[in-house]
């Protein structure tokens, strides 16, 4: 969808233009709690599975066990960075893979690549689109939604997919994250990651 496109460049643009002075303080103030880097940079499957590097804001420590393993991600956020997560803020640099075409503003969310082999055929569609900022998953549940749900959501998305749709989800994201609601900060304190939900499935008689 050229339109789409179009309008995502556009937008994300201006949104950096405008944002510019919110960006760069955020960004001090991570690099004072956590130090550098600034951005937290991770692998996600693009359009189509193909691999590309999504950013945002820090909002953890790298602290670690005697053996050397991260930590859980509880324990690693910081005061900060739990602000940062429950605001939406940690996003904000994503736009700059929206302005790449790596992301759109709207979309399935980018899940880990792990993720990717346990999806089903229909949940593969997911794939077909560029993976977005906020999506119809999003706005009907975030992190409260049970695997099965919000991967059905997003093929939803992907077959019902206009841009009349798109600026609905954009005008309810907005409305969402002013109210704080839906987000939580710790996912894994809500739900189990969906290769241990599904590998246990498997295992299962």
């Amino acid at each position: 969808m050229r339109l789409k496109r179009l309008f995502d460049v556009v937008a994300a643009s201006l949104a950096l233009l405008m944002l510019a002075p919110l960006l760069a303080l955020l960004a001090l103030l991570v690099r004072l709690d956590l130090g550098a880097p600034v951005l937290f940079r991770q692998q996600r499957p693009g359009r189509d599975g193909k691999p590309f590097t999504m950013v945002k804001f820090r909002s953890m420590t790298d602290a670690r066990d005697e053996r050397g393993r991260l930590l859980p991600d509880g324990e690693r956020l910081t005061r900060f960075g739990v602000f940062l997560r429950r605001s939406s803020l940690d996003e904000l640099p994503e736009l700059f893979n929206v302005v790449r075409g790596e992301m759109s503003l709207v979309g399935p969310r980018p899940l880990l690549m792990r993720y990717t082999r346990y999806f089903t055929e229909r949940e593969r569609l997911r794939l077909a689109v560029r993976p977005g900022i906020t999506g119809w998953a999003q706005i009907n549940g975030r992190n409260e939604t049970a695997w099965d749900v919000r991967l059905a959501l997003d093929v939803w998305y992907v077959e019902h997919r206009s841009m009349r749709l798109d600026l609905a989800i954009l005008l309810r994201t907005l409305a969402l994250v002013l109210r704080r609601q839906g987000v939580v900060a710790d996912a894994g304190s809500v739900m189990r990651n969906l290769d241990d939900e599904r590998r246990g499935a498997e295992t299962r008689p």
